[in-house]
Formats: structure tokens, C-alpha cells, sequence
């Protein structure tokens, strides 16, 4: 199945839908990320699937997927699935209730490949910006193993945990971020208006000024013509 490839520094990626046979004829599709429609055969090519189409996908309404929406999702497959529902209708119930257009359109995709046949590990694979290696794998040992009800549950307690502790480091950033802004901004207040408006006070007592006043007024100077210096790029 196809892999997410890398992209080189500085290329923007895609999205392509791609359609193709493997090594037994089956006919196969699915989507990759790349810098360009070569890239993606070229993928496809090392992975023994013979490509028959390729086009970028167009931006369609909703916002990006996120892996809180991939979390909830798995959490509401493995609760549906420990109370029995069949796996295509547990799919039709997440899709009905997701807001996010991307979503629906991404669980519709899944459930048509498993009711013709695919696997579930399978399918996912085919979506490698969603679900990474280890979440296939783990699907994948739960379908051969009988227990895909109580892998999708680790998987989604794996997920939720995750996403929480990504959220806490954001919530951790943000106090420090906010100090700095203003300490950034105190500082520029302080070397653009006060030290000048001060340094003119300074000459005009005709007295010599000390060496750690003359630092502070040489670096307001500096600070003063050279401020847009850094807000460039490295």
C-alpha cells in the first residue's frame, strides 16, 4: 500500500488520488502526499502497483482532520463494535455524526473499500496522513487475532492520551510565550522612547556620562536603527 513520502525542504506538498493495479491485478486506489504527480508514481512504482491515474485532489469544504477527530473516531468504532454493531454500519453511524465534511468523506472512503473486500488494516493504509504504521498494525493484528474490539480500545486510549499531552504542552507554552511577548515589547518601549528621551537629558548637563550609562544608550541607538533586523528569516 502507499506511504506517505517525505517531502524534500522547501517543496510544498499535495494531495493525489491515485488509481492503479498490483501485483495480482487487483484493482486498486487510494491517496498520497508528494511534491508532484511524478513523485507519486514513482512511489507507487516501488511499491508493485502498476498506476493508471493520478490527479490532485481539490480542496473540498471543512476543516483539516486532526488527530483529536482520528481519536474520537476510533474511540466511537471501538465502543460501537464491543456493543456488537457490525463494522460497515458502525462506520455509516460515525460518518452521519461527524461536523467535519473532511471526515465523513474520509470514514465514506474506508467503508467502501472494506465492503468490497479490503481488509480493515488495509483500507487505513491507504490513508497514511491518518493513520500511521503503528495504528495499521495494530488493526491488523486484531483482525488476524480476533480481538480487533480490544485493540481499537488501546488504540483509542493511545490516541487520547496523545492528544492530551499535547495539549497540556501547549498550555504550558503559552504562560512563558506571553511573558516574553511582553517583556520583548517593555524592552522596545523602553529603548526606542525612554533611553533617548533620557540621553538628550544626559547631554544637555554637559557632565561625562558612565561607561554602563554609555552601554545602555549605544545599544538603544542600535535597537533604534537595526530593529527590523530581527524579524527576518535566518
Amino acid at each position: 500500500m502507499a506511504t506517505a513520502t517525505a517531502a524534500a525542504k522547501g517543496v510544498k506538498d499535495f494531495v493525489f488520488e491515485w488509481e492503479g493495479k498490483d501485483r495480482n491485478g487487483k484493482i486498486v486506489k487510494g491517496e498520497l502526499r508528494a511534491g508532484g504527480e511524478a513523485m507519486v508514481s514513482a512511489t507507487l512504482r516501488r511499491q508493485g502497483i502498476l498506476v493508471n491515474k493520478v490527479k490532485k485532489r481539490r480542496a473540498s469544504g471543512g476543516s483539516a482532520i486532526k488527530q483529536k477527530d482520528i481519536a474520537i473516531f476510533t474511540r466511537q468504532l471501538a465502543t460501537m463494535m464491543r456493543a456488537g454493531v457490525p463494522l460497515l454500519q458502525s462506520f455509516d453511524i460515525v460518518a452521519r455524526g461527524a461536523t467535519n465534511p473532511r471526515l465523513t468523506r474520509l470514514l465514506n472512503d474506508i467503508r467502501q473499500d472494506v465492503e468490497t473486500g479490503t481488509s480493515l488494516s488495509s483500507a487505513f493504509r491507504k490513508h497514511p496522513m491518518y493513520f500511521d504504521a503503528l495504528y495499521c498494525n495494530l488493526v491488523e493484528a486484531g483482525e488476524a487475532g480476533g480481538i480487533l474490539e480490544a485493540l481499537l480500545d488501546r488504540l483509542a486510549i493511545y490516541q487520547e492520551k496523545t492528544v492530551a499531552i499535547k495539549n497540556k504542552i501547549k498550555s504550558a507554552l503559552t504562560y512563558p510565550i506571553a511573558v516574553m511577548v511582553v517583556a520583548f515589547i517593555v524592552v522596545a518601549v523602553i529603548m526606542i522612547f525612554v533611553v533617548p528621551a533620557f540621553k538628550d537629558v544626559f547631554q544637555s548637563f554637559g557632565a561625562d556620562l558612565p561607561a554602563p550609562t554609555l552601554v545602555v544608550i549605544a545599544m538603544s541607538e542600535f535597537f533604534v536603527k537595526y530593529w527590523w533586523a530581527m524579524f527576518l528569516n535566518p
